[in-house]
C-alpha cells in the first residue's frame, strides 16, 4: 500500500502562497503600514470583539506590602484586581509597585508563556522539593521589580485562572477549547489576549504609581507571540520584547506542533510574520531567541529578522530593532533578557 501525504497539498500552498500584504520597499510605507493595521485587526478578530465591548471596570480584590528579601531587591505593594474587558469577560491580574524614592514607575506588561500556572508564574515564589522558595525563571513580574519597573501581571484567556470551565479535558491542550470557541465566533484566542493586554494599559489610570508614558512589553513562548501582537495593535507600548516566539509562520507556526492559540486564520493570504513588524516601527523593538530552539528555529528566525532590518530601515529607523541569540533552546534566560532590556532601553 502508498503511503500517501495527506499534508502534501498544504505544504504546496503554503509555499506557494501569494502575500498581497508582504512589505515591498519600492511600496509608500505608509499607506501599506494602514492597509496591514487593518487587516491584521481583522483576521485577529478584534472587529468582532469590539462589537461585545463595554466600559472598563477595575475591582481591586486585595493590596499588600510586601518586604524585600533575597530575591527581590525592595519593598512592594502587590496589588491583585479584576478587570471586565468585554461584556461577561472578567481577566484576574496582579500589580506589583515597588516602593521607594519615585513618585511614578515605568510600566512593564509581563506575559506568561503556555502553562498551567498563568501569571501567578510571574508574582509568587515556588517551593522546591526541600520547600524552599525559588526564584524561577518565569517570575517576569518580581524581575520587573528589580529593574525598577511597576509589573503589571494579566492573566492570559485560556491559561491558569481562566483555564475552560466547562469540561475540555478530552481536548488536550488547556486553551485549545477557549480558541475553538473564539474561532466559531470569528475572533481568534491570540486576538482576545491582545485586546486584554491593550485594556491592561487603560486601567493603569486608576494607579497613580503607573507612569504610562513608558511602557515595555515582553514575555516568553506564548507570552512572546501576544507581546509580539499587541504591541503591533496598542501604540502605547513603547518597547517590545518578544522571547523565544518569533520566527516566519511557514517555518514555525505552519511547520511545527504549535497549539492552535498561534494560529490567524488566513494569514498565508495577506503577510508573514516578520511583516508585523511594521506596526511597530519606529516603536523599538528587540526579538530574543534561543539558538537550541527547535519550537523557533533558528536560521529561518535570523532570515525574518533581517527583514524586519529592512522594514525599520525604510522609515530610518534601523537602530530601533535589534535580535539577540541566547546560547540555549525554547528558555527564557534571566540574565540576557533583562541585561538586553536595559541595555536597550538606554539606547
Amino acid at each position: 500500500m502508498i503511503k500517501i501525504n495527506s499534508d502534501l497539498c498544504h505544504d504546496i500552498l503554503i509555499k506557494n502562497a501569494s502575500l498581497t500584504l508582504e512589505f515591498d520597499k519600492n511600496k509608500d510605507f505608509f499607506s501599506w503600514r494602514k492597509e496591514l493595521k487593518e487587516k491584521f485587526t481583522e483576521l485577529l478578530g478584534i472587529n468582532r470583539i469590539r462589537e461585545n465591548d463595554c466600559p472598563l471596570e477595575v475591582k481591586i480584590e486585595s493590596e499588600e506590602i510586601v518586604k524585600k528579601d533575597q530575591f527581590v531587591d525592595c519593598d512592594y505593594k502587590r496589588i491583585r484586581f479584576i478587570m471586565t474587558t468585554e461584556r461577561n469577560m472578567q481577566v484576574p491580574c496582579y500589580l506589583l509597585i515597588p516602593i521607594g524614592d519615585k513618585k511614578k514607575y515605568p510600566l512593564a506588561i509581563t506575559l506568561q508563556g503556555h502553562n498551567k500556572g498563568g501569571m501567578a508564574n510571574s508574582v509568587f515564589y515556588h517551593k522546591d522539593e526541600k520547600g524552599n522558595d525559588v526564584f524561577q525563571r518565569g517570575a517576569h513580574g518580581l524581575q520587573a521589580i528589580n529593574e525598577g519597573y511597576a509589573g503589571l501581571c494579566i492573566e492570559m484567556r485560556g491559561m491558569g485562572e481562566l483555564e475552560p470551565s466547562t469540561e475540555p479535558r478530552m481536548w488536550g491542550d488547556m486553551c485549545k477549547f477557549t480558541a475553538f470557541s473564539a474561532m466559531a465566533l470569528g475572533r481568534t484566542l491570540v486576538g482576545e489576549r491582545v485586546w486584554d493586554i491593550s485594556k491592561g494599559i487603560d486601567a493603569m489610570k486608576h494607579f497613580p504609581e503607573v507612569d504610562t508614558s513608558t511602557i515595555l512589553c515582553t514575555g516568553g513562548s506564548g507570552g512572546g507571540t501576544a507581546t509580539f501582537y499587541a504591541s503591533a495593535f496598542d501604540e502605547r507600548i513603547t518597547l517590545s520584547v518578544p522571547v523565544v516566539a518569533f520566527c516566519p509562520y511557514k517555518d514555525s507556526i505552519l511547520d511545527v506542533n504549535h497549539c492552535i492559540c498561534n494560529l490567524i486564520p488566513n494569514v498565508c493570504d495577506y503577510f508573514e510574520m516578520k511583516d508585523i513588524a511594521g506596526l511597530i516601527a519606529p516603536r523599538k523593538l528587540m526579538i530574543i531567541n534561543g539558538e537550541k530552539d527547535v519550537a523557533f528555529p533558528i536560521e529561518p528566525a535570523k532570515r525574518g529578522f533581517s527583514e524586519m532590518q529592512e522594514i525599520y530601515d525604510k522609515i530610518g529607523a534601523k537602530d530601533k530593532v535589534r535580535m539577540v541569540i541566547t546560547p540555549m533552546h525554547h528558555y527564557w534566560c534571566n540574565d540576557i533578557v533583562w541585561n538586553s532590556i536595559r541595555e536597550f532601553s538606554k539606547e
